[in-house]
């Protein structure tokens, strides 16, 4: 029975050990084979100039033998647009690389786009070759290029008209000084780096039109990071800026999206906003602070907090609406109307006169976090006058201090489609014909909405779309 056992021993060892040499063995066969986690990677649109995201793939070896890989290389070579880095070895070629039996190495890749005299958008492709005894895999690359005109941290001190032909990338903020303007055309683009506010202390006047808005967003537009709230710290009209009018902008994924501080310094509104979309900001997607706006036709979206005014001021908004619904991004957690006379700094609180007005606007938003969309504070002795005139709202409670004219309350606006999961939203109200903001609204002179197409003479809908 011991030379039995003796026996059983020695053959377990000798097969564990001739087990252990077939695997330490290089494969040199050419049936040898491998695989790839992927036989593309596509990257979104890169600016000239600047890097893109590294992604990165898997090279696998499913066989019982370690391999070694003759070379993972660029096809472009040395004037190939991507890198490539091969288990800590940057390329565009990396030779001799060996692979234990069943184990993988990633294979990290980036692209890097020269300038060249496109005025629209171009493809740069590449592929990378894996080659192993002889044999070749290929991994194809693509990536989608634009030239753009890159300022970084610039004062503009006179007049300047920028053109719509090329997109603006702003790095490190931008600034209109006193008495300066800046006029942005019809169908500009303009992308904002995440240390990049734009500062307006004189006057900014954008000029986009239905189908040709301007765009403010952030510059990076790989997948997750093209609709992330909080790309870019906003747009922020100061002290002594005035005169202000943005017409067809849309402004995306900012901190704050809009601020309009202290009061104009002539009888005009601070900020006019006409047909203005302000979505996913993560703090704040319009805040008045002690300052006038006029906002017609506008829409303000999925914000942290979507209208905020504070410290009083002169407010008008017609034909507004405001809804906010939580999704992966952003959850909603705080009402999307808050109208305050006064703030609080070091523990002091200072009130200002306070007069908004809101007529015709939707107040709107998910259930669960929020009881009441629509929320007011009064701590001053002055002039307060908060006014909602047919307007619609979802509230347990109606503000406090409020003027409410033939207001409609916790009737859903049957919204065409609002679907968080995956972050789809159509506010106007045209497929449900019972939707309750519809022939509800006052005659106000808004002869247009935001589609620009025209409201009816006598009784409009409520909200920034009209039903056609």
């Amino acid at each position: 029975m011991r030379w039995m056992l003796l026996l059983l021993v020695c053959f377990v060892v000798v097969s564990g050990s001739l087990h252990s040499c077939r695997k330490d063995q290089l494969n040199l066969s050419p049936n040898a084979g491998l695989r790839t986690s992927t036989d593309s990677l596509k990257f979104d649109t890169i600016f000239s100039s600047t890097g893109s995201v590294t992604q990165s793939f898997k090279i696998f070896n499913p066989n019982e033998q370690r391999i070694r890989i003759s070379d993972v290389a660029l096809m472009g070579g040395q004037s190939s647009s991507f890198r490539i880095n091969v288990n800590g070895l940057g390329g565009p070629s990396v030779s001799d690389i060996e692979l234990a039996a069943n184990d993988s190495i990633y294979v990290f890749v980036s692209v890097f786009i020269n300038p060249n005299s496109s005025n629209l958008p171009f493809v740069v492709s590449d592929s990378i070759r894996i080659r192993l005894n002889g044999n070749d895999r290929y991994v194809q690359l693509e990536a989608y290029g634009r030239n753009a005109i890159f300022l970084r941290n610039q004062t503009i001190t006179g007049v300047e008209t920028w053109s719509n032909t090329l997109p603006y990338v702003i790095l490190d903020g931008l600034r209109v000084d006193t008495g300066a303007t800046l006029r942005i055309p019809a169908g500009c683009q303009v992308y904002m780096h995440a240390n990049a506010p734009l500062l307006i202390d004189g006057t900014l006047l954008v000029e986009g039109e239905k189908d040709h808005e301007v765009v403010f967003r952030g510059d990076r537009l790989d997948p997750y990071y093209r609709d992330l709230p909080g790309s870019w710290p906003g747009i922020y009209f100061r002290g002594s800026s005035q005169d202000n009018v943005l017409r067809y902008a849309i402004v995306k994924n900012a901190y704050q999206a809009i601020a309009a501080i202290d009061p104009s310094n002539n009888s005009n509104p601070k900020l006019i906003l006409k047909q203005c979309i302000i979505d996913q900001a993560a703090n704040v997607g319009l805040i008045g602070y002690r300052s006038s706006i006029d906002a017609e036709n506008c829409l303000i979206s999925n914000c942290g907090k979507n209208i905020v005014i504070q410290y009083g001021g002169d407010y008008h908004f017609t034909h507004c609406t405001a809804a906010a619904y939580s999704t992966n991004l952003l959850a909603h957690a705080e009402p999307v109307l808050t109208v305050l006379d006064f703030t609080t700094t070091n523990g002091s609180v200072q009130t200002n006169p306070l007069n908004a007005v809101f007529r015709n606007c939707i107040f709107w938003g998910s259930p669960g976090l929020v009881n009441n969309e629509v929320i007011s504070a009064r701590e001053g002795t002055g002039p307060f006058n908060f006014t909602l005139e047919n307007c619609l709202y979802r509230a347990d409670t109606d503000p406090a201090f409020s003027n409410l004219q033939s207001v409609i309350r916790n009737l859903d606006p049957l919204f065409d489609s609002i679907d968080p999961f995956n972050r789809y939203f159509d506010f106007h109200q045209r497929l449900q014909l019972l939707a309750p903001g519809i022939d509800q609204g006052t005659a106000t002179g808004a002869s247009s909405d935001l589609d620009n197409l025209p409201r009816p003479v006598g009784i409009p809908d409520i909200g920034c779309y009209d039903r056609q």
